[in-house]
């Protein structure tokens, strides 16, 4: 991997003070030479182009998750609450099959004076000799001179030998700390003693199709059996009879094999072969009680730099982000937790923490705006939007997929349209292939909903387009009852229901 230098080139350095003459000897004084040129400025870097239309990006590291076209609102994509979904373009979704079509959102990510070292010094003028003898003025002006330099050369001497002997001695004031500052800042509760504990529970995953084709994410330990949880599109690529390996940060590497995937939710869990007995699985957080502005700790592989450790605060909570793999065929979508922390393609997949090391969320994606990346990749890097999928969410989808294989999703049982609005999730006239944009006998029929209706709320949170509404609702688990706020014909009503449930991708 190569890597490019950020920063000008180093200017030569200037050049050096004339030697000083001894005894000058100022009869007949010239003209000084002009000064010697300053040294050059640093090359001023050209001005940077104009900012491209912002992509929003899963993080995984591979030129095969390369970003698609992106959204210019807060709606990152759309779908209906059923994975009922048809073609952005129409904006509606026509049907509950799987999976949905991707929204018209960005794809995976796996983008005066004074030269600038100083003012060169000035050449000084050589005296010319003198014609006069010693006697004269002159050379009064040279005793003077040498009596200076003497008493300069005493001067130092005595300095030096002073100083030396300061040094020998117990009166020193150079004061040494009883311990170092490391000693400190690996206290338990620190960033650095978070990632002590945490970053020998990460891997790095590679993975690779049967054609050769693949990248690199990151996981982290779930349980001591030896399964690993991260993102599905992490591991996409091994998925029929492809290779994946997981790399400990002690160099240990594993073959492993995908237990179970969840394209909706981008979820996936691995499974490491004749796992080592010693796996500590690092503590789950709790995603619902996360706020504004508590500190997070993301670790991972950012394009490729295995055991990187990030930092910042969450940023916001429940944000509605949609993505899809860029083939046209497959969507994730999910109530988001926002962070600050560096996250760069090769994060996906990885913890993100919290103050005391727990898992708040899986790192998934990120929000760029240029292209290329380290080494001269066509991905785009970090600018401080990253997004996890929160644990609550993601700890629920990898215990099915343990047990069963399959993710199960909730669902209302009805079609919403695709497209970006901040009015809310407006259920279709029609479902994919003809079908009811309402199901019969789904929770949506049996609530009283009807094509037409504007879901505006799912229990407090406001619903302004059918991502958002689906990304709500994939935070509940089936069964769960939530309380439907929507519009119809200009009043607003309100309606409980129980959410249905679906299992599988397809």
């Amino acid at each position: 991997m190569s890597t490019e230098n950020e920063g000008n080139p180093v200017p030569p350095a200037p050049s050096a003070p004339p030697v000083p003459v001894d005894a000058p000897a100022p009869s007949a004084r010239v003209a000084p030479e002009g000064g010697a040129p300053t040294t050059p400025l640093p090359p001023t870097p050209s001005s940077a182009p104009g900012a491209p239309e912002q992509d929003l990006l899963h993080s995984g590291h591979a030129p095969t998750y390369a970003s698609a076209g992106a959204p210019q609102g807060p709606g990152y994509g759309s779908a209906d609450a059923d994975h009922l979904q048809g073609p952005a373009s129409q904006g509606s979704a026509p049907d509950a099959a799987w999976p949905p079509p991707p929204p018209a959102t960005p794809s995976y990510a796996d983008g005066g004076s004074g030269a600038g070292w100083g003012d060169s010094y000035q050449q000084q003028p050589a005296p010319a000799p003198s014609h006069r003898s010693g006697s004269g003025r002159g050379g009064l002006i040279a005793a003077i001179l040498v009596a200076a330099l003497v008493a300069g050369g005493l001067g130092g001497g005595l300095g030096y030998t002073l100083a030396k002997d300061n040094d020998d001695s117990s009166g020193s004031t150079t004061v040494s700390a009883s311990t170092s500052g490391g000693d400190v800042k690996r206290d338990a509760g620190t960033v650095a003693g978070v990632a002590a504990k945490a970053v020998p529970s990460t891997v790095t995953i590679e993975a690779e199709s049967t054609s050769g084709e693949g990248g690199t994410g990151t996981g982290f330990v779930f349980d001591t059996q030896g399964h690993i949880v991260t993102n599905n599109h992490v591991v996409a690529d091994a998925i029929d009879g492809g290779k994946l390996t997981a790399t400990f940060p002690n160099g240990k590497k594993y073959d492993a094999e995908v237990v179970g995937h969840a394209q909706g939710y981008d979820v996936a869990v691995i499974k490491l072969k004749n796992p080592p007995s010693d796996l500590k699985p690092l503590a789950l957080g709790d995603s619902d009680k996360v706020a504004v502005g508590d500190s997070t700790i993301a670790i991972g592989a950012p394009f490729g730099l295995s055991n990187t450790v990030t930092t910042g605060i969450i940023s916001a909570k429940n944000r509605p982000v949609a993505s899809s793999d860029g083939t046209g065929s497959n969507a994730s979508y999910m109530s988001a937790l926002q962070t600050d922390a560096s996250i760069n393609p090769g994060n996906s997949g990885g913890p993100l923490l919290d103050a005391q090391g727990n898992v708040i969320g899986i790192n998934s994606a990120i929000q760029s705006t240029g292209s290329g990346g380290l080494g001269g990749t066509s991905q785009s890097g970090s600018i401080g939007l990253g997004f996890a999928i929160p644990i609550n969410q993601a700890k629920y989808v990898a215990q099915q997929l343990i047990k069963t294989g399959k993710p199960v999703y909730a669902k209302i049982g009805a079609s919403v349209s695709l497209e970006d609005s901040t009015g809310g999730a407006k259920i279709s006239e029609q479902g994919a292939g003809s079908s009811d944009a309402v199901e019969a006998g789904g929770p949506a029929a049996d609530a009283g909903l009807k094509p037409g209706d504007v879901i505006t709320k799912l229990d407090d949170h406001v619903i302004d387009s059918g991502p958002t509404l689906i990304g709500e609702i994939w935070t509940h688990k089936p069964g769960d009852k939530v309380t439907i706020t929507y519009e119809r014909g200009g009043k607003t009503h309100t309606v409980d229901l129980t959410l249905g449930s679906r299992e599988g991708d397809s």
